[in-house]
C-alpha cells in the first residue's frame, strides 16, 4: 500500500486491530491525518471515520542540553510516514516488546512500582495520590480514542477525577480476576490498532521538539540521522518505539549524574561507521545510552536486571523481513 502525502499532511491509512491473539486482524478501513509540525490528528477526512514510557511531566525548565542559547526555528518538518501493514507490524512489535504478547499483560501491575500499565505500549495510570516522575499516559490514550470515535467502557467515562481504581497493587491483584479487568483487558485487545496509531502521534510529535532542543551545533546532523530513520518503517519503527519506551530526553529529571537517556540523548550520540546504515547506527548508539543510564543509577536492579532486556529489544529494531512490507 503506498504511502500518501497530501499538502504537509501525513495521511496513514490503517485498519482496526481485532481482539484475541497477538496478531493484528484487518477490519474496516479507517484513516489517520496527521500534521507533522504539530502531531494533531484532525477530525475525520473525506466521510472516513476517524515507559515503559520514561517522560516526566513538564517542570516548567528548559532542557539541559549542554548548551545556553536562543533556539531558532529548527527547520522543515520531519514527517513519519507508515502504511497499514507496516502500522500493524510495529504495533504488534510494540506489544511483543512490553508484553511478550500476552493478553494478561494488558492490564498489569509490576512489582515494586506505584502504579499499573496497560495497554500494548504500558501506558501509565496513576491510582489517587501517587505522584510520580513519569508522564501518565493512559488518560491521553483514552482522550484519544474518544476523540476519534472509539466506544470505550463506560464505567471508564465515568470516573471522576480520572485515576485508576486500584489504590495500590494488593488491591488490583485481589481485583485481577474480576469482570472489570478482565473486560478491560479485553477492551484494550480489542483496541490495538488505536493504541498505535496513538503512539505513532507522539513520535510524530515529538520529533520536531528534540530537533529544537538540540545543540545549534549538532542541529543539522540530528536533523539528517531524523530524516534518514523516518524514511524506512524499521527506523520509523525505531523512533515510535523509543519514545514510547524511554522518552524523548527534554526534561532535566530524565538524569542520572547529569546524563539524559531519551531520544535526543541516543540522536547526539550517533557515531555512524563508513557505509553504516542509520539504523544501526541508531541501535548501536542507543545501547552505549542504556548502558550509561545503567551504570549510573542508584539502584543495581537496573544494572542486574533491566539493562540485558533493554538491550534484548534494541535488536529488534532492524527493517521488517517480510517483503511486502517495505
Amino acid at each position: 500500500m503506498p504511502r500518501l502525502l497530501l499538502s504537509g499532511l501525513l495521511i496513514v491509512p490503517l485498519f482496526l486491530a481485532g481482539c484475541g491473539s497477538g496478531a493484528f486482524k484487518q477490519d474496516a478501513p479507517d484513516v489517520v491525518v496527521v500534521d507533522s509540525r504539530d502531531g494533531q490528528t484532525p477530525g475525520p477526512e473525506s466521510g472516513a471515520d476517524e515507559s515503559r514510557q520514561e517522560q516526566p511531566e513538564s517542570t516548567g525548565k528548559p532542557a539541559e542540553t549542554g548548551v545556553d542559547e536562543p533556539r531558532p526555528p529548527a527547520g522543515p518538518a520531519i514527517e513519519l510516514s507508515l502504511t497499514a501493514e507496516q502500522l500493524r507490524w510495529v504495533g504488534t512489535q510494540i506489544y511483543l516488546n512490553e508484553c511478550a504478547g500476552r493478553f494478561r499483560c494488558l492490564v498489569h501491575w509490576n512489582e515494586n512500582e506505584a502504579f499499573p500499565s496497560l495497554g500494548i505500549g504500558h501506558f501509565i495510570w496513576y491510582p489517587e495520590g501517587v505522584d510520580e516522575p513519569y508522564q501518565e499516559s493512559f488518560p491521553a490514550l483514552i482522550d484519544f480514542m474518544v476523540d476519534n470515535g472509539t466506544q470505550v467502557p463506560g464505567w471508564l467515562t465515568e470516573l471522576e477525577p480520572f485515576e485508576a481504581p486500584w489504590p495500590n497493587r494488593a488491591a488490583f491483584i485481589e481485583k485481577e480476576s474480576g469482570g472489570q479487568v478482565q473486560a478491560l483487558r479485553d477492551f484494550l485487545s480489542s483496541t490495538r490498532g488505536q493504541q498505535v496509531r496513538f503512539i505513532f502521534q507522539r513520535a510524530s510529535a515529538s520529533l520536531g521538539k528534540v530537533l529544537e532542543a538540540a545543540p545549534a551545533a549538532e542541529r543539522e546532523r540530528v536533523a539528517g540521522y531524523l530524516e534518514a530513520l523516518a524514511e524506512t518503517p524499521g527506523g520509523t519503527y525505531a523512533l515510535m518505539d523509543y519514545v514510547n519506551f524511554k522518552g524523548e530526553g527534554l526534561e532535566p529529571s530524565e538524569r542520572y549524574q547529569g546524563q539524559g537517556w531519551g531520544l535526543l540523548q541516543v540522536l547526539l550520540a550517533m557515531e555512524p561507521e563508513p557505509e553504516q546504515a542509520v539504523l544501526d547506527a541508531f541501535r548501536d548508539a542507543a545501547g552505549r545510552v542504556l548502558t550509561s543510564r545503567a551504570e549510573n543509577a542508584d539502584n543495581p536492579v537496573e544494572r542486574e536486571r533491566w539493562l540485558q532486556g533493554w538491550l534484548v529489544r534494541l535488536e529488534t529494531y532492524r527493517e521488517p523481513p517480510q517483503a511486502p512490507l517495505l
